[in-house]
């Protein structure tokens, strides 16, 4: 511990990313999309003008955002961008959540979340899981200094339609309240629409999972002008330009092409469903999802076992060490082929 750094610093706890292994591994730890993007990133890398590079990208992002505009529907006005969904969240809770009341979040969700309120100095509570391992909505205190949730959460899966988004919303007007759409286009249904009714709904989304972009980092906001504005603020104080010009065209690119968007989600969901079918032969409780992977325990084998099994055998997953969910893991949805040699692995282990 360096004497050199600041108090807030010596006591942060930091976000863990996953594993990104240097050996050659079958990889379902990180939530990565198994299928290239659209051809048409291709051809902006390949074509891209290097000249370019030696000038400022567009410090608003303009093409970027009127391109996400066009996919939702909605005024480029109401779209903020930033580099990545995480750097996007970040800026949210330095723009919304810094009061003098409490955050309101989920005890299990995206584990970055409480990073960032102790990074901020952010008081935050937690509500557990119901039963079923959902999100209660109806016990947000609409007190809250904001509130906070991934829908379709993560790790669990679970995601609330938007009537339910939208009966919180009713009971909760005046705070923020931020919903993490990042795995929304495996199976969810996105609250963007409600973004007209509600002026305090902020939406968050990503390029790296539906997309294929998690190395380009892109991400992006949706919500009223005055919660745009706010986020502008923030991001200006720190960072005029957090997109590139060539992230800038590959986003474009990426939103044009719809037709390689629904192929590559729909086989996402088919092989989803498919190896839940398997792991459930096998005597394994798979949580119900709505996302790119599936949260699941095996009422016989120890977790920590298996994660270390399946590595030796060149398969990488995810298993957190924490009391709530050290019996489960979580496994990200791979190609057909990585998904089978997953099941065989599995099927020796459960021997």
């Amino acid at each position: 511990m360096s004497k050199f750094w600041s108090p807030v610093v010596r006591d942060l706890i930091p976000y863990v990313p996953g594993e990104q292994p240097r050996e050659r591994l079958i990889k379902l730890n990180t939530n990565e999309n198994p299928y290239p993007p659209a051809p048409g990133v291709g051809q902006v890398l390949r074509d891209y003008p290097t000249d370019h590079l030696r000038l400022y990208p567009d410090p608003e992002s303009r093409a970027l955002r009127e391109a996400l505009a066009r996919e939702h529907g909605i005024e480029a006005d109401q779209v903020f961008v930033g580099n990545g969904s995480d750097e996007v969240l970040a800026l949210a809770f330095q723009a919304f959540f810094c009061q003098e009341r409490p955050l309101s979040m989920p005890a299990i969700t995206y584990s970055f979340y409480p990073v960032y309120c102790r990074l901020y100095g952010i008081d935050y509570r937690t509500l557990a899981l119901g039963d079923e391992w959902q999100v209660p909505l109806e016990a947000f205190d609409a007190q809250s200094g904001g509130i906070v949730f991934a829908n379709p959460n993560a790790p669990t899966g679970h995601g609330h339609d938007r009537d339910a988004i939208a009966a919180l919303l009713e009971r909760v007007t005046e705070c923020v309240v931020l919903i993490d759409e990042a795995y929304v286009d495996f199976g969810g249904e996105s609250a963007i629409p409600l973004i007209q009714q509600y002026p305090n709904l902020l939406v968050t989304g990503t390029f790296s999972k539906s997309r294929s972009l998690a190395g380009l980092r892109l991400g992006y906001a949706i919500g009223s002008r005055e919660l745009v504005e706010g986020l502008e603020r923030v991001k200006n104080s720190f960072n005029s330009y957090p997109i590139d010009s060539l992230a800038n065209a590959a986003g474009v690119a990426a939103l044009e092409d719809r037709e390689h968007f629904e192929a590559c989600r729909e086989k996402v969901i088919t092989t989803r469903e498919r190896t839940r079918r398997q792991l459930e032969r096998l005597g394994f409780e798979v949580l119900p999802s709505q996302t790119n992977f599936m949260l699941t325990r095996h009422p016989e084998h120890d977790a920590a076992q298996l994660f270390a099994g399946l590595r030796e055998r060149g398969i990488l997953v995810r298993h957190f060490n924490t009391e709530a969910l050290r019996d489960f893991l979580r496994i990200s949805i791979g190609t057909e082929d990585e998904m089978i040699s997953l099941i065989e692995a599995l099927e020796a282990l459960c021997r």
